[in-house]
């Protein structure tokens, strides 16, 4: 009997799904996102796909719900639970401003106001002495207030609890008894490292996403069991790895990223397969812009990030996003033309989904310089509304006094410009050359403008590989089961004794592979990864260095002071260094099918050629070959400008550049003075 595993990627303006049978032969589905209700979208194209949803025997989803109701503030409302005297810490939060001559400079809105900031008495020494039991008369008046106000959400942030928990835990079984149905957020549970705001903001967080979250997951856990699907559902997470929905259900805010992670692990993926160690990962969907650096052959990773102001402690792939994508608005501002960061969404969508949607977008543009043709879009099931989008654009061209054609390569060149200043924030800005990375397109809208964004960067090469529309969600198959530990480990590197380093790493593997036996991985299926957050001596940031066994503490300065130079271009080897934190990354093996080969490439006599059609480049009209992608052969080879289409995405081939198929089925395109 053929089973299946099946990822979906939420996004936008699109949910797409990658199915890979067991008996091999991936295939894809791609349909409008459902605003209203993400998981209907989800089960409806399910159903499209497989006509047995029963033999579903893995699934798993990334998610923007939580991100969602986090930057749409429609998360709920949450109250704060601090130590006696500390009440104003996270209303504080830091002094630091990141823009130092922004006139108007603005903190972050907080979640929680510091009218639902409540102090309790009860006071843990550094060391784990109790300086003052926890006071459960002070819970009375706040239980109360959360009865009378119908606050059904708290987070708990006690001093030190990040290594000695044991008053958060009284706080959460006080509250919970006296109010049933209270979601409680444990600031131990969610980020167990020092620094009492960002622990209190990433568990404030958690507690802010977490019902939203919840009654998403019991939504579609539910749908899908009513549609036949009995597998477990799994969450992917920001750190790279997936998660059972149950698990995510308790610490929500670990799925943020979810969505965008996948493309980063598939860029893994594809970076061993191919012997292509470093990657520029760059993922244009309908609404964002997502780029992310494979570096050797691993996704480039942070233990902090930041959401509209707002730090998070946790694990997780090092993304960058803008507001630009297919679905991105051109609009007038004193005169000036500007692209983004608004959207037309899935609903009304661009103008020429011919959905009523007047505002001229990316995708428009495309379409307007025939780029993009009426059926390029799903395999021709997407017809799009070429008089609908030629009087949008005709219309904002006026009011912008540009003639039609200039605009609609202005709207492009305005776009590739942001797309490229972000896409230096995590190169050149860090120190990074992107010319010794492969830049790796994909999303529905990103092969169409990855030429152009190399050129921008000076990168040579550039890799489309299949699927790239839904390479996300394909990405997502590709990786296990992941949670991440921490212990705070403050001292001199040199003067840590291995047998300590030992233990600690011992008690954190141990703790790693309780959990994954939680989740039902067998003792054989369990794997640890080590590393070490470290720092200069009186520094206020850290690197996180891998660590391998056998533990040598010199080797582990000596990796230290060779990540400080790659990083920052410079480094101390004469300075003391110090330990932060320990980590370890528990993984639990995942069964996959069998090795999945890219679908077979066509044969000589197929004829991949579609037509041809007069595409505007540089305000030039050339006829322009247009392929399709499933019937290349291996031999394929063009000369720009060429089109590819597929039913995920079109790539676009500009004058200057040429493009082959490799025998993985990638779209390998060179500039043709590149070495």
């Amino acid at each position: 009997m053929t089973s299946y595993r099946v990822s979906a990627d939420i996004g936008g303006t699109f949910t797409d799904l990658v199915v890979e049978p067991s008996g091999g032969g991936v295939f894809v589905g791609k349909v409008a996102t459902t605003p209203d209700d993400p998981a209907r979208g989800v089960v409806e194209a399910l159903a499209r796909l497989i006509k047995k949803p029963s033999e579903v025997t893995f699934f798993v989803h990334g998610t923007t719900v939580g991100l969602n109701a986090f930057l749409e503030r429609k998360g709920e409302r949450v109250l704060l639970l601090t130590t006696a005297g500390h009440r104003d810490g996270y209303c504080i939060a830091r002094g630091n401003r990141l823009s130092l001559y922004e006139l108007r400079y603005q903190k972050p809105a907080l979640l929680v106001p510091r009218r639902d900031v409540h102090e309790v008495r009860g006071r843990v020494a550094w060391n784990g002495d109790v300086i003052e039991p926890l006071c459960e008369a002070d819970f009375e008046p706040v239980i109360e207030k959360m009865e009378k106000e119908g606050i059904g959400v708290a987070a708990v942030c006690f001093l030190h609890a990040f290594a000695f928990p044991g008053h958060e835990l009284k706080a959460r079984e006080i509250l919970n008894a006296a109010l049933a149905d209270v979601s409680v957020s444990l600031s131990h549970e969610v980020a167990r490292e020092w620094r009492e705001y960002e622990r209190a903001s990433s568990a404030v967080m958690n507690a802010y996403v977490a019902p939203v979250v919840q009654r998403y997951l019991a939504s579609l856990e539910a749908e899908l069991l009513e549609r036949g699907v009995e597998a477990t559902v799994h969450v992917m997470q920001s750190n790279g790895g997936v998660i059972t929905a149950s698990t995510a259900r308790r610490t929500p805010v670990f799925t943020l990223l979810s969505g965008p992670v996948g493309g980063a692990i598939g860029g893994a993926a594809l970076a061993e397969r191919l012997g292509r160690p470093n990657l520029l990962c760059v993922d244009m969907g309908g609404t964002s812009f997502d780029l992310s650096l494979v570096v050797d052959g691993r996704a480039n990773t942070a233990q902090e990030s930041e959401l509209d102001g707002l730090p998070l402690l946790m694990s997780s792939v090092d993304i960058q996003t803008i507001g630009t994508g297919g679905g991105s608005i051109a609009w007038l501002e004193h005169g000036a033309v500007r692209v983004g960061p608004h959207s037309a969404g899935s609903i009304p969508g661009p103008a020429c989904y011919g959905n009523g949607g007047t505002d001229p977008t990316v995708t428009d543009a495309n379409l307007y310089l025939n780029r993009l043709g009426e059926r390029s879009l799903l395999a021709g099931q997407m017809v799009l509304d070429r008089p609908a989008c030629e009087q949008a654009i005709e219309d904002r061209a006026r009011e912008a006094g540009l003639p039609p054609l200039q605009f609609a390569e202005g709207i492009l060149a305005i776009s590739n410009a942001a797309m490229a200043d972000a896409m230096r924030t995590i190169t050149v800005s860090q120190g990074v050359d992107p010319r010794e990375f492969t830049l790796t397109a994909f999303g529905g809208a990103g092969p169409m403008a990855a030429a152009f964004l190399a050129e921008e960067l000076g990168i040579g090469n550039v890799l489309i590989p299949m699927f790239p529309g839904t390479f996300s969600a394909w990405g997502m198959l590709q990786t296990d089961l992941r949670q991440d530990f921490a212990r705070g480990f403050f001292r001199p590197a040199l003067s840590a004794d291995v047998p300590g380093l030992e233990d600690i790493y011992s008690e954190l593997e141990a703790e790693g592979a309780e959990s994954m036996a939680r989740e039902g991985i067998p003792k054989t299926g369990i794997s640890h990864r080590r590393s070490a957050d470290m720092r200069y001596a009186g520094q206020e940031y850290t690197i996180t260095v891998p660590v391998a066994p056998p533990l040598k503490p010199q080797a582990m300065i000596r990796d230290f002071h060779a990540s400080h130079h790659r990083r920052y271009g410079h480094s101390s080897p004469n300075a003391p260094v110090e330990f932060v934190n320990l980590r370890i990354a528990a993984l639990g093996a995942l069964a996959r099918c069998k090795e999945q080969a890219p679908r077979p490439p066509g044969t000589e006599k197929e004829n991949p050629l579609l037509g041809e059609r007069q595409a505007v480049f540089g305000g030039v009209s050339y006829p322009t070959q247009v392929f399709s992608r499933d019937q290349l052969a291996e031999s394929f080879a063009a000369e720009g400008p060429v089109i590819v289409e597929e039913k995920s995405a079109t790539t676009v081939v500009p004058p200057g550049w040429k493009v082959v198929l490799d025998e993985q089925g990638n779209l390998l395109l060179h500039k043709r003075n590149a070495q």
